[in-house]
């Protein structure tokens, strides 16, 4: 068991030895005693995959798990890309929602948005392991967030505008020989910290989306996710979901909050918050109901160990107002009117 969360890559068969053989594949655990773990796993040509090149490799690409995100991915996809994503990977653990659809529709809006079937469970390690493959001839810098969190600089609170540039103008260059910085020049990966957003006294979904509908958050920062050049990828893979093990000689940048934050709407309205609650606390804890890893992250302060709704849970994690993002994409957006049906049809454009 303690084998899912762990990425493993082989060297292939000699297919000169084995032609027409159905070769089993198994792993085994070397021990006093070896164990074999039991497979269903068999091996396969290697199958050509659909060419990714293109003409010129895309600076930043972003890459998600996404389980049932239908009503969030517009949003996410839209203000991403006005900031300078060019491209989507999505990986789709079993939805049962239309995704497909909203992905369909912004593909023909013209986004490039890609979804692979990872029907998996707890494989989001696994996952990003084969984004840095799939990728790496189409992009040279891949982000590693959910579909709730959204890359925010206080930096552009200024800008009348959205920009392509604004997010690559952040990064790193290893490409620039022209800058004399050599540290900078071997950054492989920067960190960016999040800010938990709680419901914001909200009791319904905010059709406005989650950028203008909640604004309330808690204090001090937590975690942290990634934007990781894939060149820089060991070749192990290696990753502990949102941040990978790199080549030797790059090194890791946590970036300043004063110059990026995370966003992360994770405390949304009760009702959005309880259909996410089961998966999300049974990622690391194998007993969700028991009293088992009682600190861990995935568990939500003061909300126990059964997704019942605490009574003041509209007010919960509301420290700080914090209106940086929505009254960013509200100018940007040309958010002026507090009609919902205007709201709905700026993001849907």
């Amino acid at each position: 068991m303690s084998s899912i969360q762990e990425v493993f890559r082989c060297n292939r068969p000699d297919p000169t030895v084995f032609e027409g053989e159905r070769i089993s594949v198994s792993l085994e655990i070397i021990l006093h005693v070896p164990v074999v773990v039991p497979s269903v796993a068999y091996y396969t040509r290697p199958r050509k995959l659909e060419s990714n090149k293109k003409l010129e490799k895309a600076c930043v690409c972003a890459c998600t798990m996404v389980y049932n995100v239908g009503k969030f991915l517009k949003e996410w996809v839209l203000y991403h890309s006005k900031i300078g994503v060019e491209k989507f990977v999505l990986y789709d653990n079993a939805s049962d929602d239309d995704l497909n659809n909203v992905v369909d529709e912004l593909v023909r809006d013209g986004y490039d948005v890609k979804t692979y079937s990872w029907v998996w469970p707890q494989t989001q390690e696994a996952g990003f392991s084969h984004s840095a493959i799939y990728a790496k001839d189409s992009c040279s810098w891949m982000m590693y967030i959910d579909v709730d969190e959204f890359v925010y600089s206080p930096l552009w609170s200024k800008l009348s505008r959205p920009s392509k540039s604004l997010l690559p103008s952040m990064l790193p260059n290893p490409k620039n020989v022209q800058d004399s910085s050599l540290d900078k020049r071997h950054i492989g990966e920067i960190t960016i910290s999040c800010y938990e957003f709680g419901p914001s006294n909200k009791k319904s979904h905010p059709i406005t989306g989650v950028t203008q509908g909640y604004n309330c958050r808690r204090k001090v920062e937590n975690r942290h996710k990634s934007i990781v050049l894939l060149d820089a990828v060991d070749h192990s893979l290696r990753n502990v979901i949102h941040h990978f093990i790199l080549k030797q000689g790059y090194k890791i940048k946590k970036v300043n909050v004063r110059d990026m934050v995370l966003n992360h709407y994770k405390f949304q309205v009760w009702s959005e918050f309880k259909a996410k609650f089961r998966r999300r606390v049974s990622a690391y804890v194998v007993d969700w109901t028991k009293e088992l890893n009682p600190r861990s992250n995935d568990r939500t302060p003061g909300l126990g160990f059964s997704a019942v709704e605490p009574k003041d849970w509209p007010l919960k994690f509301c420290e700080v107002y914090d209106n940086g993002l929505k009254d960013l994409t509200r100018r940007w957006f040309g958010l002026k009117s507090p009609n919902r049906i205007h709201y709905r049809m700026v993001w849907q454009k």
